[in-house]
């Protein structure tokens, strides 16, 4: 949306007795009527006098004091895409605001709905180079979907209605407030807290137009080899039940991106897989056999649709998303369906004639049984002595029944698990999508942990990337989040390594990477632990990491040039997946 720094009217107070408060302590009120009830952050200097006011609303609202800004966010993270609320985060002026670029970057990629206050220095101090000040404003502009700076206290109730409202409306993203400290401390009578349902100029929702809905419906009865790509546009606008009646109507084999994932069962019989370089190899492959493609809630990323001069072009293209920014930015729409695809779904199911597709969906059944022969028995029940990550999963799948919420960072472990990992509940898949940030996965499952208690989140991440954020074991070990933590240990970075040996003449540039024992590191933060590389002990050491009552840490040692297939080689078609090195031309 477009950004300005023309302060906003006041919002229309509740009816109340005004009552002098601090502005930090407006923000707090403010907070506790949007329903606010967990808060990631590290206190500072500049945001003092908005932590000052927290130390008396402890039983309101708990606050989660990370050891890292970019945890805090992360964390946020992982709390919104469990719980479809929006994440709040606190930072500090200066370094505290610029450690959060990066899960600005990751969430604005991602939609995830973030309200992120940072405090700044005095108001006369602006522009002055004072001590931690930073133009935090021109900074996050690129990765926020707005963001504000409030220099009087005045402004705060209006300036957070508003950034609630930007932040879950539409197509979520984060925003960010930054608070001078005069405005913090300078005291207002407060009237009453007031939500945000309308900005002139803002428009959340594109209206939703009929003729689209037609002109599809005639497409998709007509179709004789239709197919679905659904992404996390399903999820964000709360449509899973919306969408599975439209495929269960139009009985059209269905695809996931790797964010839409866990919108449906990953055991539904419409469901051919998931999309992408790592996804399978039917849905890739058959998409450029298709005669209508139909996109919802997806914006045909580049690691999805391979080369995009030879992508899907014999079909004809219908795009189901509420941002209009998304229709044709990438690949050519026939049918733009403008809208929450929680209203444009049941207008398009009402229209879409029942059909079983029998004769193409056994041409998707083929395709995944040559990927079971040649990919999937052996990553997931290998005869070697070497351990794989696939029968890690698979494990996990049989000992969780399909009902954990499983948070991944980026690399080899990352494709593995999105590959194998089974969903029975709608939210359960929580990975870095279009940044692809390593680090992320441990925060997030932190955050996760507090967006849905009732269930058991496990973290599966790589060797590198749980080092870019270990410092958060130090979150668990004082707040006690419930997190099975799990290490799949190659002992190199991977997915470059992957890249480096497929096509870079196995000239491995530094990826071998060391690590410290794990498993003392947890202990040290109070988390017990375990590590194994024989297949005799995984299983038994799953059981008592998922049986365990609190957080635990598992290292799995796992095959170190062990690869992931298929892959769309870089440059490629989709149609020119490959499903081993050998067929890498």
């Amino acid at each position: 949306m477009e950004k300005t720094m023309e302060k906003a009217a006041p919002a229309e107070p509740a009816q109340q007795d005004a009552v002098t408060l601090t502005g930090g302590q407006v923000l707090l009120e403010a907070f506790i009527q949007e329903g606010v009830s967990t808060i990631f952050g590290y206190p500072g200097g500049a945001i003092m006098p908005i932590y000052d006011a927290l130390y008396d609303y402890n039983e309101k609202l708990e606050h989660i004091l990370v050891r890292h800004e970019q945890g805090a966010i992360h964390a946020a993270q992982g709390f919104a895409r469990v719980s479809g609320r929006t994440g709040i985060v606190f930072a500090t002026s200066g370094p505290g605001a610029t450690n959060l670029v990066t899960g600005l970057a990751d969430a604005m990629i991602d939609s995830t709905p973030l309200v992120c206050i940072t405090g700044q220095v005095f108001a006369h101090l602006l522009g002055t180079d004072a001590f931690q000040e930073t133009d935090v404003i021109n900074i996050t502009m690129p990765v926020t979907k707005w963001n504000y700076q409030v220099t009087d206290a005045e402004e705060i109730p209006a300036i957070i209605a508003k950034a609630f409202y930007i932040a879950a409306s539409g197509r979520p993203g984060p925003v960010l407030i930054d608070i001078t400290k005069n405005a913090q401390l300078q005291k207002m009578q407060f009237t009453g807290y007031k939500k945000c349902n309308f900005i002139r100029s803002y428009r959340p929702k594109p209206v939703v137009r009929p003729e689209y809905i037609e002109e599809a419906a005639r497409l998709i009865n007509a179709a004789e080899r239709p197919f679905i790509v659904f992404g996390q546009g399903v999820l964000l606008g709360k449509a899973e039940e919306e969408f599975k009646a439209f495929i269960e109507k139009s009985g059209i084999p269905t695809a996931w991106t790797i964010l839409g994932m866990s919108a449906i069962p990953t055991d539904h019989p419409l469901g051919v897989g998931m999309v992408g370089m790592h996804g399978n190899y039917g849905p890739n492959k058959l998409t450029n056999e298709c005669d209508v493609l139909i996109a919802i809630g997806m914006r045909f990323d580049d690691r999805v649709t391979g080369r995009l001069d030879m992508y899907a072009t014999q079909a004809k293209i219908i795009h189901l998303d509420i941002d209009p920014a998304e229709i044709d930015k990438n690949v050519k729409a026939d049918v733009p369906v403008w809208g929450d695809c929680k209203e444009t779904l049941p207008l398009l199911t009402a229209l879409v004639e029942k059909k079983l597709h029998g004769a193409w969906h056994r041409k998707f059944t083929d395709c995944a049984k040559q990927e079971q022969e040649k990919v999937i028995k052996d990553e997931l029940h290998p005869t070697d002595e070497v351990l794989t990550m696939g029968e890690v999963i698979r494990n996990l799948n049989e000992l969780t029944g399909g009902n954990a919420i499983v948070v991944t960072d980026v690399g080899q472990h990352q494709m593995v698990a999105c590959r194998y990992a089974e969903y029975v509940h709608s939210r359960s898949n929580v990975t870095s999508g279009g940044l692809g940030t390593m680090g992320f996965a441990l925060p997030a499952a932190i955050g996760s942990a507090y967006g849905d208690p009732s269930r058991t989140t496990v973290a599966i991440i790589g060797d590198g990337g749980i080092q870019m954020t270990i410092q958060e074991l130090g979150t668990i070990m004082q707040f006690k989040p419930n997190v099975k933590i799990m290490i799949l240990n190659n002992c190199f970075l991977g997915m470059v390594r992957q890249w480096q040996q497929l096509f870079h003449e196995k000239r491995y540039s530094f990826v071998n990477i060391e690590s410290p024992d794990f498993v003392q590191v947890a202990k040290g933060y109070g988390i017990p632990g375990n590590s194994v590389s024989q297949r005799e002990d995984l299983r038994h050491a799953m059981k008592t990491m998922l049986d365990h009552d609190g957080s635990y840490l598992l290292e799995v040692m796992v095959g170190k040039e062990n690869n992931v297939f298929p892959m769309v080689p870089q440059g490629k078609s989709v149609s020119d997946i490959v499903l081993s090195r050998e067929e890498i031309v």
